[in-house]
């Protein structure tokens, strides 16, 4: 607090800011790691009805599937589209290919929902110690500006203004470093729900697939 009101008032209005981000900060990774952590046990207990599920399509045409399930939302989309091709055209072996595709979409719009708000977070990690930074050089110029003015250039009148300006830097890296170790965990979190929804949706392709063959065949 001593070197907070030792400060200059810009160097006080980074570290407020800064104070400010942190919060932002926690919130996101805490809220990221607990909104992926419920996507995974969702999706888990999805994927486990639809295990025990005789006929994938035979399903689908019965239940209505939820949104805002990640695996569901892909079953949901890729049944939708091999139900409209097989309705509008009498081969059924392009519905298969419909529904594919629109897995790929599925995909990466799930994708992009598991992503959000870390964009945020990357800028938070990015920018906290340049603003530290920015409040040190600043207060350092100004400290150095006030004994150059003076009559006095003790070490005793410099000392204040530069201890101030250099609590800026530490204040930008208590923001930055406990972001960046919660980023890296969530980027890596976040990659891996992406290769489980790609496998999922492999399997889907391939279960319409055999499920489509199967009801030529007879």
């Amino acid at each position: 607090l001593t070197y907070f009101f030792q400060s200059n008032p810009a160097g006080k209005l980074i570290i407020l800011a800064l104070g400010v981000f942190s919060a932002i900060a926690w919130t996101v990774m805490i809220g990221k790691a607990m909104e992926l952590n419920q996507l995974f046990n969702l999706n888990r207990r999805f994927e486990a009805t639809l295990n025990n599920a005789p006929s994938l399509l035979e399903l689908a045409s019965k239940k209505a599937f939820s949104e805002s399930i990640p695996f569901a939302a892909l079953v949901k989309s890729a049944t939708e589209c091999y139900f409209r091709a097989v309705e509008m055209e009498a081969d059924q072996g392009n519905a298969v290919s419909h529904a594919e595709n629109a897995l790929q979409r599925a995909v990466a719009n799930q994708s992009l929902n598991y992503e959000r708000k870390m964009v945020l977070l990357a800028s938070i990690v990015t920018g906290a110690p340049f603003m530290g930074l920015l409040g040190t050089v600043w207060g350092v110029m100004d400290a150095f500006g006030a004994i150059g003015l003076g009559n006095s250039a003790s070490i005793a009148d410099l000392a204040p203004g530069v201890s101030g300006a250099l609590l800026t830097t530490v204040a930008g890296l208590l923001v930055a470093i406990p972001s960046v170790f919660g980023y890296n965990f969530l980027l890596s979190l976040t990659k891996k729900r992406v290769i489980e929804l790609e496998n999922f949706a492999s399997t889907i392709a391939d279960r319409i697939e055999l499920e489509d063959t199967a009801s030529r065949r007879f």
